[in-house]
């Protein structure tokens, strides 16, 4: 449910996300989202002063919040800061009411902020505009015309005024970031790329310069398009859902709408072959519709009067009419999505590490660039040029580019891969973690279980009159949401039992129900009440084993005095099950089933599925004590549930999961990874997913890393040049960022 701590409350949740600083790569760098604490107000007053949301279509990497934090940081007044570098909004908290000092303080990075209402910020960023081609192509031009007047010998002023020309038409914004960055002491790469060209001008490296220069702009180019992929891939998602929707008018005429402007239980009818606006419930018709965009189910499901519908489901056939129960921004859908972009700023133990390790890094470099050009000339007497030369080279190197966008692109591939299965992950730090799992503990009903059993048996005991007795039961029954008494009332319901009104009504957690009917005050509940209020007998218990040994679940009547009668109930398990068990025992991870049903029905629908151990009769409080047991015997321990009684477990185990979450607002907002639909088989596919995920970053890392130890000892050795180290930067950047988008394309039913 939440990230936990073992001082933690079950329902209060924790995340640790310290943001990088790091050094990145320039404009179009790989994003880390982060909650935006204000939603639906421009401002809003907080315990700590006003909180104003900006957005800057230029922050979106690492690179510009770290120029952000140290800028704002110190500012008077202001005392704290959000980024959601996927919207490109920085809320500020803030103490005075007005935010044209801060908004002063961005522009002098050379940001354009923007003021943005609450509800804008869950808008897709506009794309900022396309920029003109020609010069970065009058560039690449001039810079290989430089290089060939300087292979045929021609003068050394026309290499020079052609590489100039080449670094002038499409090196000026990086120059621009670069000053902004060096004077307020960030060496990101736009300082040190500048620092660089600059550096192989002035030692007359003309067609090098330029040519680095060009192919550093090309480079951010190709970069920029690939990890906008990442940074859509969620996005995408929402455009699913139609602009329009048929609604029902006072005037009972129907009108196509925008469906922004609908309202909750307004009437829409839906057409075979549409797409579905709004989330809502069915009044009129039926159909079958696929669900893949919610669920990531394979097959359609066929819905009725009383099902739920979604928006950005398909309409498969038959027509329906549906009443609207959620606003167009407040649908299943776009919560998932608001949820993944949230869950991007939950950094994972890597990515954490990554960014820790990348702003020691670059100023490490930096100091053995300068050693390189400062000291062997001063005390060993070698040749500036040279030794300058190479410090120019490490310069390059000396950027952490590749290695800081390999993590939060694989990252959020990772997440978005998921959540188009079906699997929604509340965080970077759950879709690593998840491949350490060892324990994974399960519900029984609604999770190994269809959650929908039906009435067995009913005896009735101590001579009473079978027809009360079965009112008495049913009446009760009718009031709890519980499975097993739904499935008596169901019973009572098909065979036309008339009911009587319960007064004082409880519900006794993990035992049953109770309330007076005539006066008289009656039980409803499992083995466990009857036993706690000393009625069971031999010849009952004799009776409860030989129905609980069949897998079935008993319930009891009684008064204050007597019991009056047993009821059994049987649930299906779900096939589904079984296999999902089977692939986790694959990969090595060992299960558990927690339920409230007695011990024998525990053992045999364990024995169905094959799971490892079973235990029966617990409360909720047993639950968490069995979590805390398998934690503190090692390693990572899930829990799988449905239902209230498994929240205490849940908020204890390092990964909860939530079934059938689809339609389930308190799931998709509490639950670390929420399962949308009840297929247990996406629990395997999640832990091959955390497996692959973790083996990419581990290799990008490696990547990364090797790519520049190889040219850092090439140039040392005097075999490096300046354009081997861009190539190197940038080949090592691109590299890193298409491996991680191969997640994209994750198939976790292997």
């Amino acid at each position: 449910m939440t990230v936990h701590d073992q001082q933690t409350s079950p329902d209060v949740k924790k995340t640790d996300d310290a943001v990088g600083q790091s050094a990145c790569c320039g404009e179009h760098c790989g994003s880390v989202a982060m909650p935006i604490p204000v939603a639906g107000v421009e401002k809003t007053l907080s315990d700590v002063g006003v909180q104003t949301a900006i957005r800057i279509q230029q922050m979106d990497c690492p690179t510009e919040e770290g120029l952000l934090r140290k800028k704002l940081g110190g500012m008077p007044g202001v005392t704290g800061l959000e980024f959601n570098l996927m919207q490109r909004v920085l809320t500020v908290t803030h103490a005075t009411s007005t935010v044209e000092p801060i908004l002063d303080a961005i522009r002098s990075l050379g940001f354009a902020p923007e003021v943005v209402d609450g509800a804008s910020t869950r808008d897709e960023p506009a794309a900022e505009p396309n920029k003109p081609w020609w010069p970065l192509a009058l560039a690449g031009m001039a810079a290989l015309a430089s290089e060939g007047v300087e292979w045929v010998n021609l003068p050394t002023w026309t290499a020079a005024a052609l590489a100039l020309t080449a670094v002038l038409a499409c090196g000026l914004t990086t120059y621009k970031k670069g000053w902004i960055a060096i004077r307020n002491g960030n060496l990101n790469i736009n300082a040190l790329m500048s620092i660089a060209v600059t550096g192989a001008l002035l030692l007359g490296q003309w067609p090098e310069a330029a040519m680095v220069m060009v192919l550093f702009t090309i480079a951010e180019l190709i970069e920029a398009k690939s990890l906008d992929r990442a940074r859509n891939a969620i996005q995408g998602l929402m455009q699913l859902t139609p602009e329009r929707a048929t609604v029902l008018q006072t005037d009972g005429t129907w009108v196509d709408v925008d469906a922004q402007a609908v309202a909750i239980d307004a009437r829409v009818r839906i057409k075979p072959g549409e797409r579905i606006a709004l989330d809502g419930r069915i009044v009129s018709g039926k159909s079958t519709i696929n669900q893949a965009p919610i669920t990531g189910e394979s097959l359609p499901v066929d819905k009725s009067e009383g099902d739920a519908v979604f928006a950005g489901t398909i309409n498969e056939s038959g027509s329906f009419e549906y009443v609207v129960t959620a606003a167009a921004g407040n649908s299943t859908l776009a919560r998932i999505i608001h949820a993944v972009e949230e869950a991007q700023g939950v950094r994972a133990p890597t990515q954490r590490f990554v960014d820790q390790f990348a702003k020691v890094y670059t100023p490490v470099v930096f100091a053995i660039a300068l050693a390189v050009a400062i000291l062997p000339p001063l005390l060993l007497g070698a040749a500036w040029f040279d030794w300058v030369y190479k410090a120019l080279v490490l310069l390059v190197i000396a950027c952490p580019c590749a290695l800081v966008i390999s993590t939060p692109v694989t990252i959020v591939s990772g997440l978005a891969a998921a959540a188009r299965q079906g699997i929604l992950i509340k965080g970077g730090v759950y879709l690593e973690e998840g491949r350490k799992l060892k324990w994974l503990a399960l519900d029984k009903t609604g999770t190994i279980t269809h959650g929908k059993p039906v009435q067995t048996d009913f005896t009735v005991l101590n001579g009473g009159d079978a027809a009360q007795v079965r009112i008495l039961a049913a009446s009760l029954a009718s009031r709890s949401d519980h499975p097993v008494s739904r499935a008596v009332a169901q019973a009572a319901q098909a065979d036309g039992v008339a009911l009587r009104e319960v007064q004082d009504f409880e519900a006794l957690a993990g035992r049953g129900t109770k309330g007076r009917i005539d006066g008289t005050l009656y039980y409803l509940g499992n083995h466990r009440l009857i036993h706690e209020q000393g009625r069971c007998s031999d010849a009952l218990e004799a009776q409860l084993a030989a129905l609980e040994e069949q897998g079935k679940t008993v319930i009891l009547l009684a008064d204050e005095e007597n019991v009056h009668a047993l009821f059994a109930v049987a649930d299906t398990v779900k096939d589904s099950s079984r296999q999902a068990i089977a692939e986790l025992h694959a990969l090595g991870v060992q299960t558990l089933m927690l339920t409230g049903d007695n011990a024998h029905t525990a053992a045999a629908i364990a024995a169905q599925v094959g799971i490892d151990e079973a235990r029966g009769d617990l409360l909720p409080e047993d639950k968490l004590k069995a979590i805390e047991a398998k934690i503190v015997e090692g390693g990572a321990v899930g829990m799988v549930g449905d239902g209230i009684n498994d929240a205490p477990a849940l908020a204890r185990s390092d990964i909860g999961f939530a079934m059938g979450a689809a339609g389930t607002g308190t799931a998709i907002e509490t639950a670390d990874v929420a399962l949308m639909d009840d297929d247990l088989r996406k629990l395997p596919r999640f832990v091959r997913l955390s497996r692959r995920t973790h083996a990419v970053l581990l290799q990008n890392i490696v990547l990364a890393l090797g790519i520049k130890a190889v040219f850092l000892v090439l140039t040392l050795m005097g075999a490096g040049t300046m354009w081997m180290a861009v190539f190197a930067d940038v080949g090592a950047s691109l590299l890193v960022v298409g491996n991680g988008l191969r997640l994209l394309r994750a198939r976790t039913s292997e």
